[in-house]
């Protein structure tokens, strides 16, 4: 029987060392990326309306990652009996945080922006670690070059407002801003229920630019395979999940909770059928705020949602020919 690393070296547990995404290695020079997925902070909150606190999100996420660093072979599922994320052909870093600029939101936006797509040139899949989720129109802003996208987003809100008060970029805009990028062909928002920062007017906007909207309900009475087939097929998909699509009772730590919410295997399996519709090009995940979480279950909640993600996103791509690129080429 082969044996682990761990065995010859470090066992490495996962309150010991650093704590980047997943105990994987840091690449903060961004000019030199070389890896199949790179993790991006973006500690920014400015753009809340009630509380704030996700600025500090990143660094939860990361924290309550570790527990899930399969450093030693890959991830083992006896459900689906196969070993996800592998560490010889999925290589994966962590590229630290955008820089903040305090009180000023369009240079923390073009920040965020530069850095994603630093990510891109450098052919990694994008994965962003929210701030609130205006930090959604800077990181889909940089596919740009990238398109046509499909936006699958999860969320208790819209986020579809224009402008209240001359504010565009708050973490209720960024839907209605990415809908007037020109490589965003459309989205499918899910999850959205009772009273919302959105009026009717936004709802109907959202629906002429593109939109499929679904609420908790719908979901579950159209169940994952049902829900799927509401999300168009064949696309590049981004995916942004909002921590407050899902429920208050397992996702405390976040700024705007809304009972009725999603439960945890929800979404995970609409996850899971979303790669096999289409090819997943990148995903942010906002709205973690620790502070309000002192049992910091709904950090271990965004770091297993992302890293049963990223096993689902290239699984399909090892078993789907073509579509492996760097990752199967790796020995």
């Amino acid at each position: 029987m082969a044996k682990h690393g761990y065995e010859s070296g470090r066992l490495n547990l996962p309150f010991v060392g650093h704590c980047s995404f997943g105990k994987q290695p840091i690449c903060t020079d961004w000019s030199k990326i070389d890896a199949d997925v790179a993790v991006l902070g973006v500690p920014f909150d400015m753009g809340t309306q009630y509380r704030a606190g996700a600025r500090f999100g990143p660094r939860g996420i990361r924290e309550a990652s570790t527990l899930f660093s399969f450093g030693h072979s890959g991830a083992y599922d006896f459900e689906d009996d196969v070993v996800y994320m592998p560490v010889d052909k999925v290589r994966m870093v962590d590229c630290g945080d955008v820089d903040m600029i305090h009180t000023d939101t369009m240079q923390c936006h073009a920040n965020t922006e530069a850095a994603v797509r630093q990510i891109l040139k450098a052919g990694a899949l994008p994965v962003m670690l929210g701030g609130d989720h205006a930090v959604h129109a800077p990181c889909i802003a940089a596919f740009s070059k990238h398109g046509p996208v499909h936006i699958v987003h999860f969320d208790a809100h819209l986020d579809f407002v224009d402008e209240r008060h001359g504010v565009r970029y708050g973490h209720g805009n960024p839907l209605r801003r990415a809908s007037e990028m020109k490589h965003v062909t459309g989205m499918t928002q899910m999850g959205i229920r009772n009273v919302s920062s959105s009026n009717r007017s936004d709802y109907e906007a959202a629906r002429k630019a593109g939109s499929t909207i679904l609420s908790v309900r719908d979901v579950r009475r159209l169940g994952a395979k049902g829900t799927l087939a509401k999300i168009p097929a064949g696309k590049r998909y981004y995916v942004t999940i909002d921590i407050d699509g899902f429920d208050p009772s397992i996702a405390p730590g976040t700024g705007t909770p809304s009972h009725g919410g999603f439960l945890y295997y929800e979404v995970l399996e609409i996850l899971q059928g979303l790669v096999k519709r289409g090819e997943v090009i990148g995903m942010d995940l906002v709205e973690v705020a620790p502070d309000y979480d002192p049992t910091g279950i709904t950090c271990f909640l965004a770091a297993q949602l992302l890293m049963n993600f990223l096993g689902f996103i290239f699984q399909e791509r090892f078993e789907r020919p073509g579509k492996a690129k760097r990752a199967a080429s790796r020995p």
